[in-house]
């Protein structure tokens, strides 16, 4: 058990680390990723008001079937860039949330940046 709360309290010293230097605003928001077993969730969130402007994960409707894979995670970035555009947001910080940039992370990373938003 040990390890595995030296592994969270890194996790958690990573993203406190990061999340410190990163402020989202209303005209360039925060994006952040967050990944559970089987769940992918992404939020894009206004720290100024403390509000979530848009959010997506693969619990929704049309990603039910897909896994968590890289594929999955660079659709749910192209969706959210879609919902972006469509709220006018054209360019977001990006709040890995502690996880290595690899992977799923970096998948929804591309898939916003093929929607057109600048990271």
């Amino acid at each position: 058990m040990k390890r595995l709360e030296e592994k969270r309290a890194r996790w958690l010293r990573r993203k406190k680390r990061v999340r410190k230097k990163i402020l989202g605003t209303e005209s360039r928001p925060r994006l952040t990723v967050y990944k559970s077993n089987r769940r992918i969730y992404v939020q894009v969130i206004d720290d100024s008001e403390g509000r979530t402007l848009a959010s997506i994960s693969n619990l929704e409707k049309e990603f039910k079937e897909m896994k968590k894979n890289r594929e999955t995670a660079n659709r749910l970035g192209e969706v959210l860039g879609a919902r972006m555009k469509e709220l006018k947001i054209e360019r977001a910080v990006f709040d890995r949330n502690g996880y290595p940039y690899h992977g799923i992370v970096k998948a929804v990373a591309e898939g916003l940046r093929e929607a057109g938003i600048v990271i």
